[in-house]
């Protein structure tokens, strides 16, 4: 548990790679869920933050195909 807990210090090169796979994630996610007009997963993506899982389970699973 302690090397955890060092790993995701501010200082560890390690903690900003997490960030950016975060915010990377939420940025593809909210612009896909903007574009198609859902609003529910829009807000649910902004409130909720799960270091990216949440939201590449929207762009699998519930985003619309584009034709």
């Amino acid at each position: 548990m302690n090397n955890v807990l060092q790993i995701l210090q501010p200082n560890s090169p390690l903690f900003y790679l997490v960030i950016a796979w975060a915010v990377i994630w939420k940025g593809i996610a909210l612009w896909h869920a903007a574009r198609n007009k859902q609003l529910v997963w829009y807000i649910a993506l902004i409130i909720v933050n799960t270091v990216g899982i949440l939201e590449i389970v929207y762009l699998i699973s519930f985003r619309k195909k584009e034709q």
